[in-house]
């Protein structure tokens, strides 16, 4: 039983790297920068995997209640934001430091819980806090590839992963499994992202991307679709393997992996003062991973 865990482990470490790395090429390399119709593409198919999936007895996907899905439109709101925003920092930040920024999402899920919810922290989780805290802050002064509108979309995308992780844990939709939230998030990304393709104008400038039918842009668009799927399905199965505080873990060596590996597959350029702002940053997430497990 331990080694399967393990294995699933290994292979969500291994779906994670490979499906981030391809999202960077097709938004960094490729520079398909056109969210609306990027993620559109991919919820469209996740969506459409997940239910075909759920028809074929693959996975469990018992009715969604209406009530249920309109109590989760707010998350579902919260997951466009995260997805689109995302996709606009990647494809202009390398990265360490995307996962660096992304770290703050833990800043803003604390603040609202402590806010809101009036949570109590321990003084670890404070510190770790802290530590991803200031290393977001100072990144964009030391980042030789400084870019302002990356930087931007980065903040939009933390504020949004950080509210989603608070609204996830109490939401009034505790009956929805994670695959049926999903689902909703999928529908309703769908739903918006085609409606908002036009206006923003990603509609009229994908018709002119100059690799609109290149192969390599053919099979890069395919292989995000499906490996987020994946990511989706060895995520479900990681979590009811194991503790939240053992997921904690295999994401942080997952993202860590990723870290390591992408010199060596896309062109980086860092110094010394902004790779100490990633150590410290994922340091802090160590810190935070042992705190949750401590209590």
């Amino acid at each position: 039983m331990q080694w399967r865990r393990h294995a699933t482990g290994l292979a969500f470490s291994c779906v994670f790297v490979v499906s981030y790395f391809t999202n960077k090429f097709v938004l960094s390399v490729l520079k398909f920068t056109y969210p609306t119709l990027f993620q559109g593409w991919q919820t469209l198919i996740g969506g459409a995997l997940l239910l075909l999936s759920g028809k074929l007895g693959w996975v469990e996907m018992s009715h969604i209640s209406s009530s249920a899905a309109l109590s989760w439109l707010p998350g579902s709101l919260l997951f466009v934001g995260n997805i689109y925003a995302g996709s606009r920092a990647l494809s202009r930040i390398d990265i360490p430091f995307f996962f660096t920024l992304q770290n703050s999402s833990h800043v803003v899920s604390f603040i609202i819980a402590k806010v809101v919810h009036r949570e109590k922290a321990q003084w670890l989780k404070f510190v770790s806090i802290s530590l991803m805290l200031l290393s977001a802050i100072n990144l964009p002064l030391y980042d030789p590839q400084f870019d302002h509108s990356g930087y931007q979309w980065a903040v939009c995308h933390v504020l949004c992963v950080g509210a989603y992780k608070v609204f996830k844990v109490h939401s009034k939709s505790g009956n929805l499994s994670d695959l049926q939230q999903q689902c909703i998030n999928y529908v309703f990304s769908v739903l918006l992202l085609s409606i908002a393709a036009h206006p923003t104008g990603d509609l009229m400038g994908a018709l002119e991307f100059p690799s609109l039918q290149s192969h390599t842009f053919h099979c890069g668009c395919c292989a995000s679709a499906v490996l987020g799927f994946v990511l989706l399905l060895v995520t479900v199965k990681l979590k009811s393997g194991f503790s939240l505080e053992h997921f904690g873990v295999w994401i942080f060596l997952s993202k860590v992996t990723a870290m390591c590996l992408s010199p060596l597959v896309f062109s980086m350029d860092f110094n010394a003062p902004s790779l100490l702002c990633v150590v410290i940053s994922h340091l802090g997430e160590a810190l935070l991973v042992y705190a949750e497990r401590d209590s």
